[in-house]
């Protein structure tokens, strides 16, 4: 297979994808047994890599980042890659679940509370009547001993999934994936980040125009002030600051 061409964002390397491509990656994968690994990159986890070096780690390692905010796709466009375009973690899901739907992919769903994942499977297979679910699993707020885990590995190794859709949120769910690739039989691992939530109904999206425009980060401040302000009001400018640092630095 043709290595998956990237481009660099303070030292992350993001995927040059749009829905398209990063779906007959996952498509490929599938078919060929592989196992791989996907992590969505808004600009969140571009400044998470800057605090956590072990972190930057496991997303260079991922077999695709994809640009998962507007900024994230401006700089790829930048760079001169015209095909780039936002590869949301919930619009992606959508995506292949849809498609799954002829090719039989089975899905797993791990992460997210019971509550939580019993509505999500409704509204999946209210919105893709012919999709398989394979399992879900809601994990404890605890870490899992080795016991657990080694249950948890069994357990979605049974049911012989396609693809493990993770929403632990970042850099939770990118962790758990990189440390338990090897144990799974599962073709795709794709951490999801928030879209159990939005995809079943828990939590509202932005209106498309803001998701578009980047403007997304208002409309989820707004929505969640006391979780998500440190992340805008503080990671957004560090950002910015960040990319003209570099940018003079190379000059």
């Amino acid at each position: 297979m043709i290595p998956m061409k990237t481009y660099n964002i303070l030292d992350v390397n993001v995927s040059a994808v749009n829905l398209n491509l990063a779906q007959q990656a996952i498509d490929g994968w599938i078919k060929n047994r592989d196992r791989r690994y996907v992590c969505v990159a808004p600009v969140s986890t571009i400044m998470s890599c800057q605090d956590d070096p072990k972190y930057k780690d496991v997303v260079n390692q991922a077999d695709m980042v994809t640009p998962d905010g507007m900024p994230v796709v401006w700089l790829g466009r930048l760079q001169g890659n015209k095909e780039v375009s936002r590869t949301y973690g919930p619009d992606l899901m959508r995506l292949v679940c849809d498609l799954g739907q002829d090719r039989g992919y089975k899905h797993y769903l791990y992460g997210g509370t019971e509550e939580a994942l019993k509505k999500l499977v409704v509204a999946l297979k209210e919105k893709y009547p012919r999709i398989d679910i394979a399992g879900q699993y809601s994990p404890p707020f605890r870490p899992l001993n080795a016991e657990d885990l080694n249950k948890v590995v069994d357990m979605i190794n049974a049911s012989q999934a396609d693809i493990l859709w993770v929403g632990l949120g970042s850099p939770k769910q990118d962790f758990w994936i990189k440390e338990n690739r090897d144990k799974l039989n599962v073709p795709v691992m794709v951490g999801v980040g928030a879209a159990f939530d939005f995809l079943s109904g828990a939590k509202r999206q932005a209106p498309r125009w803001m998701q578009q425009s980047g403007l997304e980060w208002v409309f989820r401040l707004v929505c969640e002030p006391r979780r998500l302000w440190r992340r805008y009001i503080i990671g957004n400018p560090r950002f910015v600051y960040l990319l003209i640092k570099h940018c003079f630095k190379r000059k």
